[in-house]
């Protein structure tokens, strides 16, 4: 088939065919093949666990705050039961500066909860989604890459670069924010990059975080965060200037490490770099739908944010719980690919989306602006946040769910 469309007269292979095998992909796969759905997982990549961590390994720079609500969705998969204890670490308080002297306070225990978020390593949670999907009996094609994409009137078709497809009553766009399936469905959307990159890496702390987490916004626009990870070790992002982030990548351990250390005014005395650093640049994506026919796309392929909340990988795991109950909650509608269902799954997520990049758009932007009043004013707003406990509360129970 040349044209990407699919044949005429061939039943569908499955009933939903997810197109990335990313944390996403992987979480919503066994969330729908739960519900009695058929379902084929494809992704450019092998879809493996990765290997354990050897004793004294260093930790993965790729790491995750996972929400309360987005770790009891992965608790009902049966994914967090299988995270290793000693690689979790909560975040049980969180400390904002400004960068004219406003500082706000967040406390777990002030809104009733274990933790604020858990950090979690991307490879201990691919480790535990893996086995979910290979228990679930899904069908895998990978790693395959996507040649075709195309939809008649009852299905959707991916055709593969070395031969051969897949047909579905319903095709899941779940291949990042440079998402293929998304562009073959004709959504047209180009990221707005921010003119900075996240510069990520792991360092030994002299002092104990005791899990707090801290955030800089820095007076050039940029914003340091600081995670806790298990003892004495943090895991930084430093969403920086692309100048900067660039000066920062060129250093070596030694010079990064007392970097950082200076930037966030020496809160945890020395640093060590435990791992190189590494960078990716930051992108805010809107899209104007993310249902099309017989087509739904969720994670980083339906909206892109700014990292200073640490909420991308919550929205991701907030569109499989909603797609999942969706179509759980399907009744005599068999057909997953059903307008009704893609409808009622893009309304679920417009609020909490849009929510979330208004107010990360809004405060990164906002801190970028120079002028002394705008400066003045909004730190004196980050400062009257935190003397009111009911504001704390609100913002607090927002980022939690």
């Amino acid at each position: 088939m040349s044209d990407g469309k699919p044949d005429a007269g061939v039943n569908a292979d499955c009933d939903v065919l997810i197109a990335g095998a990313g944390l996403v992909g992987l979480a919503l796969a066994p969330a729908l093949a739960a519900s009695g759905l058929a379902v084929t997982l494809c992704d450019r990549e092998p879809v493996a666990a990765p290997r354990e961590p050897a004793e004294g390994d260093d930790w993965d720079t790729r790491v995750y705050a996972i929400s309360p609500g987005s770790a009891a969705l992965l608790r009902g998969l049966g994914a967090w039961q299988a995270l290793p204890a000693d690689r979790l670490t909560a975040i049980e308080s969180m400390r904002v500066f400004g960068d004219d002297g406003g500082i706000l306070d967040f406390d777990a225990y002030d809104v009733g909860e274990r933790a604020l978020a858990w950090i979690v390593e991307e490879r201990a949670l691919r480790a535990a989604l893996v086995p979910l999907v290979r228990a679930a009996g899904i069908a895998t094609h990978a790693p395959r890459a996507i040649a075709a994409i195309g939809w008649n009137a009852d299905r959707g078709e991916v055709r593969f670069d070395d031969g051969g497809g897949v047909t579905a009553r319903l095709v899941v766009g779940a291949d990042g924010i440079r998402s293929r399936v998304r562009e073959a469905a004709g959504i047209a959307a180009t990221p707005e990059p921010y003119g900075q990159v996240g510069v990520v890496a792991n360092f030994g702390c002299e002092r104990p975080h005791r899990g707090r987490a801290h955030q800089w916004f820095r007076d050039d626009g940029g914003i340091l965060a600081w995670l806790p990870l298990p003892g004495r070790r943090i895991s930084m992002v430093w969403s920086a200037p692309d100048a900067l982030a660039h000066e920062l990548l060129a250093l070596d351990r030694n010079a990064l490490a007392a970097r950082v250390a200076d930037a966030g005014q020496g809160a945890l005395g020395t640093l060590d770099c435990i791992t190189p650093a590494a960078g990716f640049p930051l992108q805010l994506l809107k899209l104007p739908a993310v249902v099309a026919h017989r087509l739904a796309l969720v994670g980083d392929a339906a909206h892109g944010v700014h990292p200073l909340a640490g909420q991308g990988a919550n929205l991701g795991f907030g569109d499989v719980e909603a797609l999942a109950a969706v179509l759980r909650a399907r009744g005599p509608v068999a057909d997953p690919g059903t307008p009704v269902l893609l409808e009622r799954y893009a309304r679920q997520r417009a609020g909490p989306v849009a929510a979330m990049q208004t107010v990360t758009d809004a405060l990164a932007r906002l801190f970028r602006i120079r002028a002394p009043v705008v400066r003045s004013v909004r730190n004196l707003g980050l400062a009257a946040i935190g003397r009111m406990p009911p504001a704390r509360r609100l913002l607090a129970h927002s980022a939690l769910r």
